[in-house]
């Protein structure tokens, strides 16, 4: 369960990053509530993943499952580039999980 509840964890994270860019420095109404409540969303299922898991293990791997989420949804969603040293890094984060796990 609490694998399950890191997957929560990071969809929460996810979107509270992408709701940050929505909500244009909190000036937009639904888009800022939306990114509180990701990110209570995104640190409560994490804290609940952590009650089994090892935070050197939930960390990391919320943390990379955010930033990879954002990665692709800033370049499907907000036409950010991919360039290959941006690829690079992607591939090094999730070299860098796999390790952890």
């Amino acid at each position: 369960m609490s694998w399950l509840f890191l997957l929560i964890a990071a969809g929460f994270e996810v979107t509270f990053a992408m709701g940050m860019k929505y909500a244009d420095g909190f000036t937009r109404l639904w888009p800022s509530l939306i990114t509180v409540v990701a990110a209570v969303g995104g640190i409560y299922f994490l804290t609940l993943a952590m009650r089994e898991l090892p935070v050197s293990v939930a960390y990391p791997i919320w943390t990379a499952i955010g930033s990879l989420g954002t990665v692709f949804l800033g370049f499907v969603l907000l036409g950010e580039s991919l360039t290959a040293i941006k690829l690079v890094s992607v591939g090094l984060i999730v070299a860098g999980v796999v390790g952890l796990k």
